[in-house]
């Protein structure tokens, strides 16, 4: 099992240094990757009260591409894991270009974590549609699969045409990994047929999970796939400080056949919670901790 751990921007701050010291450590403590999430617009927060869901640009969010070229830099040997870029807002083949230049800069520690996002003001800002996010991400996988395997493409679909082009670079294995981010059954299936993983937030340690993960696999299997080879990664919370419960639930993870596990330090949805400190010591304490409560099962 992989071990990871989030960037708590918002917490830490936005600069360089921050960046850079906090991505060392994390690396320095012996974990796998570092993750990120991604956001481009927000609305002002004056404007989106009893709005229902509607991200605000409250909290600095740096692009994943540009934050992970600079940590790339910075580290050796830690992965770099989006949670999740928002793909359907941004195109295909420019997607596949920045995401080829970074594994090839950071000599393959990459793991393209994408997801169709939930915040329409993002869709309406960059002029991408919102109703069929889902069903576009989905080409948009299948096109950077193609332009990162072949040195020209030819592709034709609904949203997508290229005539006979590529990119340069491509990844030197000829891939990167892709995992989908999301709970829904298209999201499932998306999963089955072009995913090297899947990255579900909403299940905690439970028979919720494992009849889920069962169904994945059934999914995979039907598409012809060795499911033994489509990860999964979930995030545990180290909001409550309950070591005995760290313990427990990633021992249920291992159990349950996850491949990665995120330790997250600011999450607050559903079952998980975030750390009630909010400096740069106060979640590498976290991290560290954690790491030490589950070291015999490693």
């Amino acid at each position: 099992m992989q071990l990871g751990a989030t960037i708590p921007v918002a917490d830490i701050g936005t600069g360089p240094g921050e960046i850079r010291d906090y991505a060392q450590a994390v690396e320095g403590l012996g974990f796998d990757y570092l993750q990120a999430p991604d956001h481009v617009l927000g609305a002002s927060p004056a404007k989106v009260t009893g709005k229902g869901r509607v991200g605000t640009n409250e909290n600095p969010y740096h692009d994943p591409f540009v934050l992970f070229a600079f940590l790339a830099a910075c580290t050796q040997r830690l992965g770099f894991a989006p949670g999740v870029l928002i793909l359907a807002q941004r195109q295909a083949a420019l997607v596949a270009k920045q995401a080829a230049c970074l594994d090839v800069l950071s000599n393959g520690r990459l793991r393209l974590g994408v997801g169709v996002g939930w915040n329409q003001v993002e869709f309406t800002g960059l002029n991408e549609v919102f109703s069929n996010r889902g069903r576009r991400s989905e080409e948009q996988v299948q096109v950077m699969q193609a332009l990162w395997s072949q040195s020209h493409v030819a592709f034709k679909g609904r949203y997508h045409t290229i005539e006979d082009a590529g990119i340069n670079p491509r990844p030197t294995s000829g891939r990167i990994p892709v995992w989908f981010g999301g709970h829904v059954e298209a999201t499932l299936q998306r999963v089955a047929k072009y995913g090297d993983g899947w990255m579900p937030l909403a299940y905690p340690a439970d028979d919720s999970a494992l009849a889920v993960f069962e169904k994945l696999r059934g999914l995979i299997h039907a598409e012809g796939r060795d499911p033994a080879a489509v990860g999964l990664e979930v995030w545990l919370s180290l909001g409550s400080g309950d070591e005995a419960a760290w313990h427990k639930d990633f021992a249920f993870w291992k159990a349950a056949g996850v491949t990665h596990v995120t330790a997250h330090t600011t999450y607050a949805v559903g079952h998980h919670k975030r750390i009630p400190g909010h400096t740069t010591a106060d979640h590498l304490a976290a991290i560290t901790r954690f790491k030490q409560v589950i070291a015999d099962l490693r």
